[in-house]
């Protein structure tokens, strides 16, 4: 157990000292990562796991909305992403179908790798 406790302060310690666009990029990874685990169990029948990590998604999903800030217009954009791939996951659930899992988990890559492109542009600009 004690190489568990260091892995968890040591994530614990990652979150905390992560700058607000590296924790966006963390909340990406860890739907992509769900997302994932999801598509296998579906495809494994194990309809509670599959069920737990897409929840899991969703939770995400409505953190990453609930933090927009709308003052800026292209938050109105992320929106209508978000509330689609809300009701995508809702509706995956619901079938248990690992193509909606797939497109939801493609439309989160492209969003993670669009906020990475982002994350360096401000980087080599030192804005981040």
């Amino acid at each position: 157990m004690p190489s568990s406790n260091a892995y968890t302060q040591y994530n614990n310690s990652k979150i905390l000292t992560a700058s607000p666009s590296e924790l966006v990029l963390m909340l990406y990874e860890g739907a992509i990562k769900f997302s994932n685990i999801a598509i296998v169990a579906i495809e494994g029948k194990d309809i509670q796991k599959s069920h737990t990590n897409i929840i899991k998604v969703e939770k995400i999903i409505d953190h990453l909305r609930l933090t927009l800030d709308m003052k800026y217009p292209v938050a109105n954009d992320f929106d209508r992403v978000y509330e689609y791939l809300s009701r995508r996951l809702v509706e995956a659930n619901l079938k248990k179908d690992k193509e909606i899992m797939a497109e939801v988990c493609m439309h989160l890559r492209s969003m993670r790798d669009t906020w990475k492109e982002v994350m360096r542009i401000n980087r080599e600009k030192g804005a981040v």
